[in-house]
């Protein structure tokens, strides 16, 4: 009982994290009781091409799926008033909703130039796109040279543009979305003490743009060190099907735990059914 009252608990301070910012990186406001509304990009759509017709408001287009060779989900997010586009933020999270790329790249945790042989930072060349964006007022003036998403037509970027062209489109032929509740920024919560029994610690850590949770991570360390939960149910290290019994790997259990809260924006919709924190509100979860 005592682990699943921590584990309770864990949701609680992760929570209580995101609607105060207390003891994260950066702070939150309440949780939102109905799911904002979020534009996932699957297939590129034509935005409208008429400068100045777009409705004022903001704007958010995100990738479906974190890119399997970096780790990376970029997304879009603009402002339009008075019929113009008067900012773009182009931006992404990684897989582990621990990293923003503009704050990673600035902080050298995205180290382009370093390890990658760029002439410039990768924030420095998202914001000369932004820039020329903006200036433009369309996507179609940031002309491709290739398939892998390359320009000529912005000076100084060397980067892939192919991403932000497609989100922009997409964010802009979806229409303004409203704002989620929650402040933009990477929190983290963790257990208290290593579960006696299993020796495990579980963490949460979450990651929010527009004011919604665009990344979550369900994960744990374990007392003694070496690889964290997730890793080591991929790995078949923690088998919790071979040893345990269960229908399904912890990481399995846990992405569907983690999707859930990106639908449905609200942690607390996770309704325990006992003492020991299982819950009906997620299909085929049993931990």
């Amino acid at each position: 009982m005592k682990k699943g009252l921590l584990s309770t608990g864990l949701i609680l301070v992760l929570i209580a994290f995101l609607m105060t910012g207390c003891g994260a990186p950066k702070v939150t406001e309440p949780a939102a009781t109905e799911a904002p509304a979020v534009t996932e990009v699957t297939d590129a759509t034509e935005a409208p091409a008429a400068t100045g017709a777009y409705a004022d408001g903001k704007y958010f287009a995100i990738q479906k799926e974190f890119d399997a060779n970096s780790g990376w989900k970029s997304y879009v997010l603009l402002e339009v008033s008075g019929g113009k586009i008067v900012s773009a933020d182009w931006n992404g999270v990684n897989s582990t909703a621990t990293l923003i790329k503009k704050e990673a790249s600035k902080t050298g945790k995205y180290p382009m130039v370093e390890k990658g042989g760029a002439k410039t930072p990768w924030h420095e060349q998202a914001a000369l796109v932004e820039t020329f964006f903006i200036e433009k007022q369309d996507s179609k003036m940031i002309t491709l040279t290739n398939a892998d998403g390359n320009t000529d037509a912005v000076s100084g970027v060397s980067i892939k543009v192919g991403e932000f062209v497609m989100l922009a489109d997409e964010a802009l032929a979806a229409g303004p979305v409203q704002m989620g509740s929650f402040k933009d920024g990477v929190f983290h919560a963790e257990q208290k003490d290593f579960s006696p029994e299993s020796g495990w610690k579980e963490t949460v850590d979450a990651a929010v743009a527009n004011g919604n949770i665009i990344a979550v991570n369900w994960s744990g360390i374990y007392k003694d060190g070496g690889d964290d939960k997730k890793t080591a149910s991929l790995s078949g290290a923690y088998g919790m099907v071979a040893k345990g019994g269960s229908k399904a790997e912890w990481h399995v259990q846990a992405a569907e735990v983690e999707n859930f809260v990106l639908l449905n924006q609200n942690p607390t919709l996770i309704t325990l059914s006992d003492a020991e924190g299982h819950t009906d509100a997620v299909s085929g979860v049993s931990i």
